[in-house]
C-alpha cells in the first residue's frame, strides 16, 4: 500500500486565472517541493556523514596514549582527549574552559609554557618543550610537549595543539631499549668468541705438532748441558783437589773440556730459540683465543695473513696447498685477534670448498694495497657458489655443509667484524672457476 502523498490537493483555478496559467503555477509548485525533498535528503546524508567524521576523530582521541590539548586564542582549554583526564584526574567537562596554566606543576612550569606558546606562534613548525603538568594527587608529572600554532582556514592565529608523552613512558622505553642493545652486544660476543674456539678447536693438531718441534729442541739441549755439567763437575773436582798439571791435561783431554766449551754457546743459543718460539706460539695462541676487549691498534696486514694460512694449514688442512702473494708492509687499525679470526675463517672455508671437487684443493691468495685501502682476495679451485646461494652466503647460521659439519657463523661473524673495521667483505665466483672472495680494509700506514 503506498504512503499519501503529503502535498495538497490540487484547488480549483482563482477566478480570472484560467485553467492553464493555473496548471503551470501547481507544475512549479510540484518542482519547488521535489527540489525541497531532495536537498532535504541530501542534507540528512551530510549529517550523517558528519556524525561518522565526529565518531572517527572521538574514536582516535580516545585511543591516543599521549596527551593531547586545544586551546583558544585566550589560552583556554577548548578540547581534552581521555588520556590527559586520565593523567591529571580531571574529567573533559571540568578540562574546557579553564586556563592553560591551571594545569601546570608550578609557576616556574607556568612560565616555561608561556615561552613556548610565544615560541611557537612565531612559526608553522612549533616547538617542543619539557613541561611538568600537576597530575593526580598535585603530584608533578613531566611531559614532553609538542606545541603548535591553531589557524583558522583563513589563516588567522585562533589558539595551539599540545601533544606530549609523559616522560615516565619515555624513559621506561629507552631503559628497555638500552638493555635490549646490551643484550645483543653481549650475545653477538658471545657468539664471536664461541665461533673463534670452535675454529681453535679445529687447530688444536696443528698447534701440538708447531709446539712439538722447539720443546723436543729445547729438551734435547738441557739433557746435553746436563752431560756437560758432569763433565765439568769432574775436571773441576781434579782442579780444586791439586791434580798434577799432567794429570789435568789428561783429564781434560779424556773429558772433551774445550769441544764443550766451545759447544756451550752454541747450545745455550739453540735452547733460547727454542724456549721464544714455545712462548711465540703460546703468545699467539694467547691473543686468538681471547675475548675481544675492542682494543684497536696499528696491525700489519701481511702477518696476519701469514699467521692465518700457518695455522689453517699445520692445523686441519696439512695437504692444502696455498700461494701467497704478499704486498708491501701496510697496516690497519683494528684488532689483530678478530682480523686473523676473519682471515683464517676464509681459508678454512676455502680449504672445504676445494676438497669438494678437487684431490688437490688449491688457494690463491694476494694482497694489494693504494693509498687509502688494502684488498686482500682469496680464490680456491672448488665448485664455487651456487648462484641461489650468492645472496645468503653471508647470513648467519646459512651453511651448505653436512649437518653436524658447521655451525653457519664463520662467515656471518666475519662479515661483521669487516663492518666494524670500516671494510666490506664480497662473496663471488672467479673467471677461471671457484669462489672468489675479497675482503677490503681502510689503510692507516
Amino acid at each position: 500500500m503506498n504512503a499519501p502523498d503529503p502535498r495538497p490537493a490540487p484547488q480549483a483555478p482563482p477566478e480570472g486565472m484560467d485553467e492553464s496559467a493555473w496548471l503551470d503555477v501547481i507544475h512549479k509548485m510540484d518542482e519547488v517541493y521535489s527540489q525541497l525533498v531532495a536537498d532535504e535528503v541530501a542534507l540528512e546524508a551530510k549529517n550523517a556523514e558528519l556524525e561518522q567524521s565526529q565518531q572517527f576523530i572521538f574514536g582516535l582521541l580516545a585511543a591516543m596514549s599521549d596527551v593531547l590539548l586545544a586551546s583558544n586564542g585566550q589560552g583556554l582549554i577548548e578540547e581534552t582527549n581521555p588520556a590527559l583526564c586520565t593523567l591529571v584526574g580531571r574529567s573533559d567537562a571540568e578540562l574546557r574552559g579553564t586556563p592553560l596554566v591551571a594545569l601546570m606543576a608550578d609557576e616556574a612550569q607556568a612560565a616555561r609554557l608561556a615561552a613556548a606558546l610565544a615560541e611557537a606562534g612565531k612559526g608553522a613548525a612549533g616547538t617542543v618543550a619539557e613541561i611538568s603538568l600537576r597530575g593526580r594527587g598535585d603530584t608533578p608529572v613531566p611531559v614532553d610537549l609538542n606545541i603548535s600554532p591553531r589557524r583558522d582556514a583563513a589563516g588567522r592565529h585562533v589558539g595551539h595543539v599540545l601533544v606530549g608523552r609523559p616522560m615516565g613512558e619515555i624513559k621506561r622505553a629507552y631503559h628497555a631499549l638500552r638493555e635490549a642493545h646490551e643484550a645483543l652486544k653481549r650475545t653477538q660476543q658471545q657468539l664471536v668468541h664461541s665461533e673463534k674456539l670452535a675454529s681453535l678447536g679445529r687447530l688444536v693438531a696443528g698447534v701440538a705438532h708447531e709446539l712439538n718441534n722447539p720443546i723436543s729442541f729445547v729438551l734435547g739441549n738441557v739433557h746435553a748441558l746436563q752431560r756437560y755439567g758432569e763433565r765439568l763437575r769432574s775436571y773441576l773436582d781434579a782442579v780444586h783437589a791439586g791434580a798434577p798439571a799432567a794429570e789435568q791435561a789428561a783429564l781434560r783431554r779424556q773429558l772433551r773440556i774445550d769441544a764443550l766449551l766451545a759447544d756451550l754457546p752454541s747450545l745455550m743459543e739453540g735452547t733460547l730459540e727454542g724456549a721464544q718460539r714455545t712462548a711465540d706460539i703460546v703468545q699467539g695462541l694467547r691473543r686468538f683465543s681471547a675475548v675481544d676487549r675492542e682494543q684497536r691498534t696499528q696491525v700489519e696486514f701481511n702477518g696476519v695473513v701469514e699467521r692465518a694460512i700457518h695455522w689453517v694449514r699445520k692445523g686441519t688442512a696439512p695437504s692444502f696447498t696455498v700461494h701467497w702473494q704478499a704486498a708491501a708492509p701496510c697496516h690497519v687499525m683494528g684488532s689483530a685477534g678478530q682480523l686473523q679470526q676473519v682471515v683464517m675463517n676464509l681459508v678454512q672455508n676455502a680449504y672445504d670448498a676445494a676438497t669438494e671437487t678437487s684431490t688437490r684443493p688449491t688457494l690463491w691468495v694476494a694482497l694489494q694495497a693504494s693509498e687509502a685501502h688494502l684488498t686482500l682476495t682469496l680464490r680456491d679451485n672448488g665448485p664455487g657458489i651456487a648462484a641461489e646461494h650468492l645472496g645468503r652466503v653471508f647470513d648467519p647460521f646459512f651453511t651448505t655443509k653436512p649437518v653436524g659439519s658447521g655451525t653457519g657463523l664463520g662467515l656471518a661473524i666475519s662479515y661483521g667484524i669487516v663492518e666494524q673495521h670500516g671494510g666490506t667483505l664480497q662473496a663471488g665466483n672467479a673467471a677461471e672457476g671457484g669462489a672468489l672472495i675479497t675482503l677490503t680494509l681502510p689503510r692507516s700506514g
